[in-house]
């Protein structure tokens, strides 16, 4: 029989073959397409990808009635399997057996090189098979057939155990290889839907980190931005961000993970290769950090595939950005790789022109101090001389001894007066560097950038000396825990009120000192149902620092609306 026609986008077209096809054929095969153009439509629902590959994989088994079904995506290369989803192993099995197949060898690598229909009485018996691993379910009837998309390879949908012990007949192949068809059209749509939600996820991140960057807050917290964004969306176990060190190499200035107090600081030598490589403007790419041997950084021992981007624009390497995933994980597609370069770039000019702003402000500060200073030289201190000499003629012409001594005294302390004003003018001349931005400001900061989404500015409280006390490590969490808390009153909460506390006075359930943050607001509270990925950040965050993160009733009535508390040591 004919395989239906390749690389074709019309269902209908691939129903009307397949039932041309199976024409003057037996009753039992006939019997059957009623079964098959339901398959068909079950696994043309959906845009998600992986969720089709499941809906592919649990359709097949139903009609060629199979105990397990799997889909072994090839890579981009064809050497080797980039994904391999499965339907019959339980989740327990399938972590017992560990690893995933790679497509590298036995019969799975051999149908990768020779795309064609396969079907084994006993595949343990076939020469080309590699054997199981330890905790695989046995396995013997086995059909292997080739999914296309768009004409080109996308992989193989493999039956294995037909139920009753039988063998896979004529009747399967015909049924599969329609659906294969079928399977190619659809996985062809839910790859051009992925493509698009991605590109759209990474454009919507490039324009938060352009936002945060362009908000004029603290530098160290844009750089925590960007690795926090990069983080989300390559869908890694960490986001990375490295500047020039004075002494060579590249430093770790911001680390979004799991507990990134471990690499903060860390310093990749200026002779690694990869630092070399990004210093110079270059991309470093690798399936896996922990055997490459260009990583000499102990660091890179816990990950597996990871994306190493330089933040350069206008010819300058402003640093690095590096996104790892975890051992084991899939590598990064093309398409992936693509999105974060341009991410990196777009990140890199919004370092320029945060930078370029920043200078420019620093500009406007001095040239007030400079004004400040002229004025304090050409102004104050001339008219506070007259003064003191006005004083001093009146002390020479007075009679009275207390007179003359009360004079005497001011005259003295105006003289010490300007010198303290001469002073300041020279510490104004001189330029100091600005003393980074205290917690305090940060959050009246965060709390003026939220008020303009919300409508209203949320109220605020602090308690402590909260400049003082809180560590840096912790005060920069911190405020990405008030950024996060206010962005889900803005999102979610529908609030008319936000109140804002940062208390550094508490103490612990462990008895040590801690700082406190309370967000509360009226809105409709959290639901039952839903996403909890911004929570579980709060949670993560104040884990990785030895605290907590909880939430309660609100400020509304009744209790109504949502109290977020965070709350960490103070170092």
């Amino acid at each position: 029989m004919p395989d239906p026609p390749q690389g074709t986008s019309d269902p209908l077209a691939v129903a009307t073959e397949a039932t041309r096809s199976l024409h003057g054929l037996s009753t039992e095969l006939t019997a059957r397409v009623p079964q098959l153009l339901e398959a068909m439509r079950s696994v043309g629902t959906g845009l998600e990808l992986h969720s089709t590959l499941d809906r592919i994989c649990e359709t097949a088994a139903e009609l060629a009635g199979a105990r397990y079904a799997a889909i072994g995506v090839v890579d981009t290369e064809g050497r080797g399997l980039s994904d391999f989803v499965t339907h019959g192993i339980s989740p327990e099995v399938s972590r017992k057996i560990g690893h995933r197949p790679d497509g590298k060898r036995g019969l799975l690598g051999a149908l990768i090189s020779h795309s064609d229909t396969v079907r084994l009485a006993d595949l343990t018996k076939d020469p080309r098979s590699a054997g199981f691993p330890a905790h695989h379910p046995p396995m013997k009837t086995f059909l292997g057939v080739p999914i296309r998309v768009q004409g080109e390879i996308f992989g193989n949908l493999y039956l294995a155990e037909k139920n009753g012990g039988v063998e896979f007949n004529d009747y399967d192949v015909h049924m599969v290889r329609v659906l294969a068809t079928e399977a190619g059209i659809a996985i062809g749509n839910a790859r051009l839907y992925e493509a698009a939600t991605q590109r759209e996820r990474w454009i919507d991140g490039s324009v938060a980190v352009t936002t945060a960057l362009l908000s004029g807050g603290d530098a160290d917290d844009a750089l925590s931005v960007v690795a926090e964004q990069a983080r989300r969306l390559a869908d890694s176990a960490a986001g990375i961000v490295l500047l020039p060190a004075e002494e060579g190499g590249m430093e770790i200035v911001a680390v979004s993970a799991e507990n990134p107090a471990t690499s903060l600081g860390v310093v990749v030598p200026g002779e690694s290769p990869v630092a070399g490589h990004l210093l110079r403007g270059e991309p470093v790419f690798t399936d896996d950090a922990s055997a490459d041997p260009r990583m000499i950084s102990p660091l890179t021992s816990q990950y597996g595939p990871c994306m190493m981007l330089p933040l350069h624009s206008g010819g300058r390497v402003l640093g690095a950005l590096v996104t790892p995933r975890a051992r084991g994980k899939r590598p990064f597609t093309e398409a992936e790789r693509t999105l974060a370069t341009q991410f990196a770039s777009q990140a890199a000019l919004a370092l320029m022109m945060a930078e370029a702003q920043r200078d420019r402000e620093r500009l406007a500060v001095f040239e007030d101090r400079d004004r400040i200073a002229r004025d304090l030289h050409d102004l104050v201190i001339q008219r506070l001389f007259a003064t003191g000499m006005m004083l001093e003629g009146a002390q020479r012409r007075s009679i009275v001894p207390e007179v003359r001594d009360g004079v005497g005294k001011a005259v003295d302390e105006l003289d010490v007066t300007i010198q303290e004003i001469r002073t300041a003018i020279f510490a104004l001349q001189q330029g100091p560097a600005e003393a980074p931005s205290g917690l305090r400001t940060r959050v009246l900061r965060e709390i003026n950038m939220a008020a303009v989404p919300l409508g209203f500015k949320p109220a605020h409280r602090f308690l402590g000396p909260v400049d003082t006390v809180v560590g840096e490590l912790v005060g920069k969490n911190l405020i990405a825990a008030l950024r996060e808390a206010l962005s889900n009153a803005f999102r979610h909460a529908d609030a008319s009120r936000i109140e804002v506390v940062l208390d550094c006075t508490v103490t612990l359930p462990d008895g040590r000192p801690g700082v406190r943050l309370e967000v509360a607001d009226d809105g409709v509270g959290i639901p039952d149902s839903g996403r909890r990925s911004g929570l579980r950040n709060l949670r993560r965050r104040a884990e990785s620092l030895g605290g907590t993160s909880s939430y309660g009733p609100g400020i509304g009535e009744d209790g109504g609306g949502t109290t977020l508390v965070w709350e960490a040591p103070l170092q």
